[in-house]
C-alpha cells in the first residue's frame, strides 16, 4: 500500500509530518490485523518498499510504535514485531478496567450540564454501535465510546496511558472477535454506564465500567488457552 503524495503546494515540514502520520498509521494497521507475524524481524527498506515511502518516516513511525509497545526497534538489526502472550493481555485489561472505571466515576462528578452532554456524546456512539452491520463500524464506534470516557474525564494523563494499551489490546480484540460468543453484551453495558453518569452516581458509574471491561477480559483469556495460543 504506497503512500499518498505530497501536494506540489505543501510546504515540505507539512509533508513530511503527513508521510510520518500515513506510515504510522499503515504499519500499525497492519500489526494489529496480524499482516506480520508476532516475532517477525524487518528491516526499514523492506516497510520502505511495502508503504511506497522512504525509510525516514518509516523509522519515525517505527519510533512511535515502539512507545506503544507494538515493536523494537534492534540497532543494526531491524524492527521486530512484538508478541502477546495471555499475561500480557491480562496486565492490559487490568490497567484498562482500573482507569475507565475511574474516568466514568469522574464524569459522573461533573456538573450537571457538562455531564448530560458527554452522556449524549456516549449514547450517540452507543446506537451508532448497535446499528453497524460491519465490524469496522462496529469497532470504531466502541473505541469512540471508550476514548470519550477517558479522553473527557479531566485527566489528561489517563489518555496517554491509554494510548498505549488500547494499541495492544486492539490486537487481541481483532484476533479473538470471531471467537466471542457475547460480543453483542457490550450495548447494554454501555448504556448502564451511560445512565449512571446521567444520574450523576458515580459509585455506579464505577462499578458498571469497571464490570463491562473485566468481563471481556475474563472471556478473552479462557479462550486464548482454550486454543493453547502463547503469543500472538
Amino acid at each position: 500500500m504506497a503512500l499518498a503524495a505530497r501536494s506540489p503546494t505543501m510546504p515540505a515540514g507539512e509533508s513530511r509530518l503527513s508521510l510520518v502520520e500515513q506510515a504510522y498509521v499503515a504499519f500499525k494497521d497492519a500489526i494489529v490485523r496480524s499482516e506480520f507475524a508476532p516475532g517477525m524481524q524487518l528491516s526499514a527498506q523492506e516497510l520502505a518498499r511495502r508503504f511506497g515511502t522512504s525509510r525516514t518516516p518509516i523509522h519515525e513511525a517505527c519510533l512511535r510504535l515502539q512507545e506503544e509497545g507494538l515493536v523494537r526497534i534492534l540497532p543494526k538489526k531491524g524492527i521486530l514485531v512484538c508478541a502477546l502472550s495471555p499475561e500480557d493481555i491480562r496486565e492490559i485489561y487490568d490497567v484498562i478496567v482500573a482507569i475507565e472505571g475511574d474516568a466514568a466515576a469522574r464524569i459522573a462528578r461533573l456538573p450537571e450540564p457538562e455531564r448530560l452532554a458527554l452522556a449524549e456524546r456516549l449514547a450517540s456512539e452507543t446506537a451508532r454501535m448497535e446499528a453497524a452491520a460491519d465490524f469496522e463500524t462496529r469497532s470504531r464506534a466502541d473505541m469512540a465510546f471508550h476514548s470519550l470516557l477517558v479522553e473527557e474525564c479531566g485527566n489528561s494523563r489517563f489518555a496517554t496511558i491509554m494510548k498505549t494499551v488500547n494499541s495492544q489490546a486492539a490486537r487481541a480484540r481483532v484476533f479473538m472477535v470471531q471467537m466471542r460468543p457475547n460480543i453483542e453484551r457490550s450495548v447494554p453495558e454501555h448504556r448502564a454506564i451511560i445512565a449512571a453518569i446521567r444520574a450523576g452516581d458515580p459509585e455506579i458509574a464505577l462499578v458498571a465500567a469497571r464490570a463491562h471491561r473485566a468481563r471481556v477480559r475474563d472471556e478473552i483469556l479462557p479462550m486464548l488457552a482454550r486454543f493453547g495460543l502463547k503469543h500472538f
